[in-house]
């Protein structure tokens, strides 16, 4: 078994009012930081170096913020997680778990005696695991035959709030039967829902998420949640009596979107309780979050359900009695996400999404005015409040990937400096900010990366890298990708088309039935706008995306000949073909009908590249996870055969085992060191 750094864990502890920032802060506009000027450039080999910093918790004294760190091990081909601890006004950070073990999801006991989080240990499934803050070994909490999925606190720390899938047949022998376990095989499928797959899992069966309480004294695990339905994101009221989740219990719920906000009692005592309905719009409700008096519960809300996966999620707050729903963001044609009621209730915290930035935002829970906190050239991922006032962010910009920082009223410094080693010396591109007009004379937006030492007044080879959902935006985060092609001397174009997030509901709408239309015009006008300003070598250009990128990378080739080589990843072509083999039934019937239909067929045929492939001259780079239930391979081998066939240049790769992302750290290195071969092939060095 392996336990925590004890011995580091206490020293900290104990010196934390002596500590002193040790090292440079940035103030509060990170995004301001320029790059370095260094011969050294980024290379596929620095995967092995940076890390992922995530999921900032400050303790209950505010004293110190736990964080999550995930790095690559290529001698075992796998990525873990571990947890460290950096003192909240500045100092050295210290890892609190084992280097060998992968653990996640710090959370602070309310009472500051515990940091618990979690930890999958000796080929089990991920469990609590709790680390006394005084020191001690790190004990178990949990021992369930399947994975908990997340945990929360509850407000007098003597409960833990689980969310656990129902255990399969084999999970349960497994727990059973310890090491005396064999694996049998499996039965067979027995297909009876209408979503019956999904990424990352496969088919679906009949097993739900549902909510437990365990009493941590005794051990007493009580389900509070029954059903076939899913239940998730839960939040413990303020007095601990109830849980407040997110479901969706509509009559079918595998044909629709419309989740809700639920409450239950967290009694066990009462449980099996009716959960009482919070929310009753049609469309998805989500993130909950109480306020500190327990009246009132805010969370997402999309108000338009008809415009699917395309719609904006506003801000709401709803009676924590069922009494009713205020929309706050009702005026503001922008994406909030994660909103959480500051511990003296005063405010509401969220996540705001605007023209290539995502702002740290908060409102009155009256509502108001928006107050943009920490905005500019940098993007928020992430936050969480503590008592004293001060917020734990998570804070990237195009030179830095995500690290932690700590607001404190208007001060904004920097707390983790996880990949500072890994970036010293390194040139890397500068990120600049363009806008140009479409075709028909549409405003868009996107960014330019530079390779180092970009010289004005010279052209390089560009490569147009089309970012995927479409419901996304390219931002001012960091982008190891574009960083690398930067690297190897290449002008990268991230332009957000028609289609993308973070310019309001019509913008994002633009493409309705209509994929491949007026975003494909957005970003050639992108290229236009490059090769217009003497950036971007007309006779040097590549284009790539991943899945929706992917989608319309394929629709780019069909329609130009531009382009001197495309690589195209867990992409589609003939959409037809997805109905039913993919997780996005309801999609494709709500914006593209049954595509038996008679007034349907013409518009997926319309809209599928599978037909234009003929019109196909691009030497094109075919990439994909085997078992990928996001856009399914079979898209990518369609493709392949196709091209094959009619005589142009491509090559199939297939990632044994992965799913629509690739991240198994062997193949993300070869990914990369493919894109920047084939590139290299048929655009030429710098």
């Amino acid at each position: 078994m392996h336990f925590v750094q004890t011995s580091v864990f206490v020293a900290l502890l104990a010196i934390a009012a002596a500590i002193c920032p040790a090292r440079p802060t940035l103030a509060a506009t990170p995004g301001d930081v320029s790059p370095n000027s260094q011969a050294a450039r980024l290379s596929v080999d620095h995967l092995a170096l940076l890390a992922e910093v995530s999921d900032p918790q400050p303790s209950p004294e505010g004293d110190w913020i736990a964080y999550t760190v995930t790095r690559r091990d290529f001698e075992e081909d796998e990525s873990r997680g571990r947890i460290w601890m950096v003192p909240a006004e500045g100092g050295e950070a210290a890892a609190l778990t084992a280097e060998d073990q992968s653990s996640s999801h710090p959370r602070w006991s309310p009472d500051g005696r515990y940091l618990a989080f979690l930890s999958a240990r000796d080929d089990e499934p991920a469990q609590v695991w709790r680390l006394f803050r005084k020191g001690g070994e790190a004990v178990r909490l949990t021992d369930t035959a399947q994975a908990v999925d997340t945990f929360a606190w509850s407000p007098d720390s003597t409960r833990l709030l689980l969310v656990l899938q129902d255990a399969s047949a084999a999970e349960r022998a497994a727990h059973e039967q310890g090491d005396d376990y064999e694996e049998q095989t499996p039965p067979p499928w027995e297909i009876d829902r209408q979503q019956f797959k999904t990424d990352y899992v496969g088919y679906l069966d009949r097993r739900r998420s549902h909510l437990y309480v365990l009493d941590v004294a005794s051990g007493t695990l009580t389900q509070l949640t029954f059903g076939d339905y899913d239940h998730a994101e839960p939040a413990w009221s303020p007095d601990g009596r109830s849980i407040a989740f997110t479901s969706n219990r509509t009559e079918e719920p595998d044909d629709n979107y419309n989740t809700d906000i639920w409450v239950v009692s967290a009694d066990p005592s009462q449980a099996p309780s009716e959960p009482i309905q919070i929310t009753r719009g049609q469309g998805p409700d989500g993130s909950p979050s109480w306020s500190p008096d327990g009246r009132s519960i805010a969370h997402t809300s999309v108000t338009d359900a008809a415009a699917i996966v395309y719609a904006t999620a506003h801000l709401a707050v709803s009676s924590a009695d069922g009494g009713g729903t205020r929309v706050l963001t009702a005026d503001l044609d922008r994406m909030i996400f994660s909103p959480r009621f500051s511990h003296d209730g005063k405010h509401l915290w969220f996540l705001l999404e605007d023209s290539g930035e995502q702002n740290l935002a908060r409102i009155r829970p009256q509502g108001g005015r928006i107050e943009r906190v920490i905005g500019g050239e940098q993007v928020v991922s992430a936050f969480a409040p503590g008592p004293d006032g001060a917020v734990a962010t998570l804070i990237s910009t195009p030179w830095l990937p995500p690290e932690v920082f700590r607001l404190d009223g208007k001060k904004l410094e920097q707390r983790s400096f996880t990949n500072r080693a890994a970036l010293a010396g390194l040139e890397l591109g500068a990120v600049e900010k363009v806008r140009f007009k479409s075709a028909d004379g549409t405003a868009i937006e996107g960014f330019v990366i530079k390779p180092p030492g970009f010289v004005e007044g010279r052209r390089y080879p560009a490569i147009l890298d089309i970012h995927g959902g479409p419901q996304a935006q390219y931002d001012y985060s960091f982008s190891f990708k574009a960083q690398l092609y930067a690297a190897n001397g290449y002008l990268v174009l991230h332009p957000n088309p028609r289609g993308s997030t973070g310019y309001g509901q019509d913008f994002c709408l633009a493409i309705w039935r209509d994929w491949g239309g007026p975003d494909y015009a957005d970003v050639m006008a992108a290229v236009d706008d490059a090769v217009a300003r003497g950036w971007a070598d007309p006779e040097r250009l590549g284009v790539t995306g991943w899945s929706y990128g992917g989608m319309l990378t394929n629709h780019v080739i069909t329609k130009t000949d531009r382009f001197k080589a495309a690589a195209t990843g867990a992409s589609a072509t003939l959409y037809a073909a997805n109905y039913g083999h993919d997780m996005y039934q309801n999609w494709w019937e709500q914006e593209l009908g049954f595509p038996w239909e008679p007034e349907a067929r013409p518009l997926y045929e319309r809209l599928s590249p599978y037909y234009r492939l003929d019109q196909v001259v691009t030497p094109t780079l075919i990439l994909g996870g085997e078992e990928d239930w996001n856009v399914p391979i079979i898209n990518s081998e369609q493709l392949y055969l196709a091209l094959r066939q009619l005589g142009v240049e491509t090559q199939l790769v297939v990632y044994p085992g992965q799913y629509h992302g690739i991240d198994t750290p062997s193949y993300e290195k070869d990914l990369h060191q493919r894109y920047l071969d084939w590139f290299a092939r048929h655009l030429g060095g710098p």
